[in-house]
């Protein structure tokens, strides 16, 4: 039987990731709005798409994102954006009759010193990393008010927590991109100019968590496909989510050293150790979504193959 399915934010990295992933599927029919056609903040502008669209499921990817500096810099937007666009289109799928969705947070949701690997049950524990606090906030808003609807009108809207993720349509902007995008443009551009050393900030001894994109959309389908009981069965009414992570981390060094051979730059690496490492370790505990029959596909190196890849062939979109 045919569906259609609405994917918010279908030109994103994760939007496009889960419009390839549906696609595979041929009885699926995806339905999307570019931002020139459709602002998600725009209250009436989102009923009106409801309201024209018969619209069987909603995948909730759209979102306002960036790096420390773009959070730290713009909390305002981060946290309306985010808010306004969750608010809306839940609201929105819920009046229109549609009874499942699928709303996409972010690992920044979990407090700055959670334990490690971070569970699920984590959740509100502690305080928050301060320089995203604003956009964790909004993710976490995402969750509650998907369990309220649930909780109140029989819902089946879902939420998933992605680690950090990378692969084909991701942001390169120079300031505003996140560590795998700005490290692969840095040393690709280093190997084209010749340059002899890289530099890299703190002691690379931090430990990250990566999950390709294409990973974490047959994630995303996975979990929306489940029957309702599967789900909550490793769920809870008030702690819904579920992570979605490749349960494995590496050092920065060791992620460094992978960029340099899959890029090619053979000159020598330099670290400043005067500079910060962040939180020693982010790892988050996947056992939740390998208990429902998913894992990954895509090693760290082959991910970021295909990554970089994807940059060199779209270098010059990838860029702006």
């Amino acid at each position: 039987m045919s569906k259609r399915i609405f994917v918010a934010g279908h030109n994103g990295m994760v939007g496009s990731a889960l419009v390839r992933q549906l696609n595979q599927d041929p009885a699926n029919e995806i339905v999307t709005r570019t931002r020139a056609e459709l602002d998600l903040t725009n209250q009436q502008g989102v009923a009106e798409l409801f309201a024209g669209e018969r619209i069987d499921e909603v995948y909730l990817g759209a979102a306002k994102v960036g790096g420390i500096h773009a959070n730290d810099t713009y909390p305002a937007e981060f946290i309306y954006d985010n808010l306004m666009v969750e608010c809306n289109v839940v609201h929105q799928a819920w009046r229109h009759g549609v009874r499942k969705l699928l709303f996409l947070g972010s690992s920044c949701i979990y407090p700055r010193l959670a334990q490690q690997p971070m569970v699920e049950s984590e959740l509100m524990q502690g305080s928050l990393e301060p320089t995203n606090e604003p956009y964790a906030l909004a993710k976490i808003a995402g969750i509650k008010l998907c369990e309220s609807y649930d909780r109140q009108y029989g819902t089946d809207y879902r939420s998933v927590m992605p680690t950090n993720l990378y692969g084909p349509g991701d942001n390169y902007h120079p300031e505003n991109s996140h560590v795998i995008p700005a490290l692969l443009r840095r040393f690709h551009e280093a190997k084209e100019s010749g340059a002899d050393t890289i530099t890299i900030w703190g002691t690379g001894k931090a430990l990250r968590e990566f999950l390709h994109v294409d990973d974490m959309a047959r994630a995303c389908v996975h979990v929306m496909n489940l029957p309702k009981d599967e789900y909550q069965a490793v769920t809870e009414p008030r702690l819904s989510h579920i992570n979605v992570g490749s349960g494995v981390d590496c050092s920065i060094a060791e992620l460094v050293s992978s960029i340099a051979e899959v890029t090619g730059f053979t000159g020598r690496i330099e670290y400043d150790t005067s500079k910060p490492d962040g939180a020693p370790r982010k790892l988050m505990d996947n056992s939740k979504l390998r208990a429902l029959g998913w894992q990954p596909q895509f090693s760290l190196k082959d991910g970021l193959r295909d990554a970089y890849q994807w940059y060199v062939d779209n270098i010059d979109s990838a860029r702006r």
